[in-house]
């Protein structure tokens, strides 16, 4: 077995596609936000590939952890000079292995958050990027606008030193460099979120607007933001993942990552500071990404929620076993095609009849176990943005939205935190508690759930979504999820 680093590449086993550069020759040209399993079967793979090819040398990462729990990832890439290991996992049971390159440094920032500014304020960097999850951005799902009330947010604005939230950290070093009269980087989301690049200038424009109103005036008119489109599913590493890795390929990493074979990036082509060659390497470059970001958010992402709550109420946990049952199976099909898709604008080179089927290929890969627990995390920032504005589009246009409703009904019943045997759900989702103790309610008062006006604004007061979501819940409630699939497969 061989322990991961620079000096024991050429020891791996052939089979193992290893970084075909010298390393050491590599700057840093990018820093990232939030670097979990998504970023680095993602966009830190398709740097790789352009390092493959002599490119893009110069734009290596620099990866930031401000959250306590991050210290774990700063210890285990530094352990082994910043090098993973991305296995695929194919549906046959094949496997691929290769070692990721692209990063070569970390930054903690809770122990020294100046190297973080000073890091971002050189100017070899020009690209800040950010995974920081859809609820990461502190926007109020009702208004819209920068919400500054989370701890750390707060923490920042209420104090004199040196900030220590990714939006206090990247504002700092904005200010630096517009003070040294260095141009600013370009900021890009690589969150699941529509319009990301948007959400980004919100929260952090609104950010530097607390603290610096005139630099937030120059982060709006100086600041590139562009949206991009990402995909690739990604589960949580685990323990058996490490020891698979060990024992077919025979290397120790502290922190691998597995993923599906399939990926895509769709980038809007706005960077003024410059950018690597990503589109030599598989990626998109578009002036305009809405129309992947809808199909991505409103097929894919939507589709997830549609099979998660009614898998794991069924006694499903993993989404490919959920995908096994026709049924589920059977809404998705019909929900991408008679309520999402109508929702669409055309998608330049796309072929969406393909494109849905592949999805449901994806979802049944047995091999990516993906957790429904995963899934179903997260669900008042999920919903609210990849699924109600197919609902809202869909009632302007008169299309009925019995499976949509039915879906939300599902996350509603998941969110009485018992399940059909009475067994205790852990909910995670930063609005948990106030959630279960609506949902606990919903027996009693049946739109309860749906009266919360934060998540689903006036949608309670429409009868073409209250109706369905109504007979949805109480067959929920009266005959469990089998029942309610079954119900709104014959009537639907």
């Amino acid at each position: 077995m061989t322990e991961l680093s620079d000096q024991t590449l050429d020891q791996l086993d052939p089979e193992v596609a290893v970084p075909a550069y010298d390393r050491s020759s590599l700057s840093v040209g990018i820093v990232h936000f939030g670097v979990g399993g998504f970023h680095r079967a993602h966009q830190a793979v398709y740097l790789d590939e352009l390092m493959s090819r002599g490119l893009a040398l110069d734009f290596a990462l620099c990866g930031v952890g401000v959250l306590p729990q991050d210290r774990r990832m700063a210890e285990a890439l530094a352990a082994q000079d910043h090098l993973y290991t991305v296995m695929l996992k194919h549906a046959d049971g094949s496997r691929e292995a290769r070692v990721i390159g692209s990063m070569i440094d970390y930054l903690f920032a809770p122990d020294d958050p100046e190297a973080v500014i000073a890091r971002m304020a050189d100017p070899a960097v020009r690209i800040v990027s950010l995974t920081i999850t859809e609820g990461g951005y502190s926007i109020d799902p009702a208004t819209g606008e920068f919400d500054p009330s989370s701890p750390d947010i707060a923490a920042d604005l209420a104090g004199s030193g040196l900030p220590h939230s990714a939006f206090g950290l990247i504002v700092a070093a904005l200010r630096r460099r517009r003070d040294a009269g260095t141009p600013p980087f370009t900021v890009q989301s690589c969150d699941n979120i529509q319009s990301n690049g948007d959400v980004a200038k919100q929260a952090i424009g609104g950010f530097a607007r607390l603290v610096d109103p005139e630099l937030a005036d120059w982060i709006e008119s100086e600041v590139a933001f562009p949206n991009a489109m990402v995909d690739r599913i990604t589960p949580v590493t685990t323990d058996a993942d490490r020891a698979e890795i060990e024992e077919r390929f025979g290397i120790v990493d502290r922190w691998p990552v597995v993923c599906e074979p399939f990926t895509q990036w769709v980038v809007e082509d706005h960077f003024p500071a410059g950018r690597p060659e990503w589109e030599l390497v598989g990626a998109q470059l578009v002036d305009d990404v809405l129309p992947y970001e809808l199909m991505k958010l409103r097929l894919l992402n939507a589709s997830h929620q549609g099979l998660t709550y009614f898998g794991y109420l069924a006694g499903y946990r993993y989404a490919h076993e959920a995908l096994a049952d026709e049924r589920i199976a059977e809404l998705l099909r019909r929900y991408m095609d008679r309520e999402a898709t109508p929702s669409l604008d055309p998608v330049p080179g796309i072929d969406l009849d393909a494109y849905k089927a592949e999805l449901i290929e994806r979802f049944s890969n047995p091999e990516i176990r993906d957790t429904l627990a995963r899934l179903c995390a997260e669900s008042s920032d999920r919903i609210p943005k990849w699924l109600l504005p197919v609902v809202r589009h869909d009632l302007a246009a008169g299309v009925p939205v019995p499976l949509s409703a039915g879906v939300v009904a599902s996350w509603a019943r998941y969110a009485e935190g018992v399940d059909e045997e009475g067994q205790p759900i852990v909910i995670v989702d930063r609005l948990a508690d106030s959630l279960q103790a609506i949902a606990l309610s919903q027996r009693e008062n049946p739109t309860a759930f749906i009266e919360n006006r934060l998540l689903f604004g006036d949608l309670v007061d429409d009868p073409a979504f209250r109706e369905p979501y109504l007979a949805t819940l109480a067959v929920l409630h009266d005959g469990g999820a089998g029942a309610a699939l079954d119900r709104l497969l014959a009537e639907d």
